[in-house]
């Protein structure tokens, strides 16, 4: 058995759909699509890719660290308190354990994330 694990973004298999929860969204009608590629043996360090398509919702990390690669599309994340990024193809960046603000998708976004932690 291999200790690798690639990511093929082009036959990912069938992805688990779902919606965010009542109290999470803020606008439209955001469909969420998630293809788990790994975890680690006990759980806390998952991947894989994560699609939405627009809508605006409440993000809360809670106590996990979220690594996110930007694959396609433009979103803009609101931190409480903060300022307003805008995050596209390309983009990499790390959601902190306690990161709390909105998620606004503009396009259909779709990253590879990766997390440690548990919620």
């Amino acid at each position: 058995m291999s200790n690798l694990t690639f990511f093929k973004l082009d036959d990912l298999g069938e992805g688990r759909e779902s919606l965010p929860v009542p109290e999470k969204l803020l606008a439209g009608d955001p469909r969420f699509t998630n293809w788990d590629v790994d975890q680690s043996p006990d759980g806390k360090l998952r991947t894989g890719v994560w699609q939405t398509t627009p809508g605006t919702l409440r993000s809360i990390k809670g106590g996990v660290w979220e690594f996110c690669y930007i694959l396609s599309g433009v979103s803009e994340l609101v931190e409480d308190g903060g300022k307003t990024y805008r995050v596209q193809a390309g983009d990499a960046f790390v959601m902190k354990p306690d990161w709390v603000g909105v998620w606004r998708c503009i396009e259909t976004t779709r990253k590879i994330w990766t997390i440690y932690g548990s919620a």
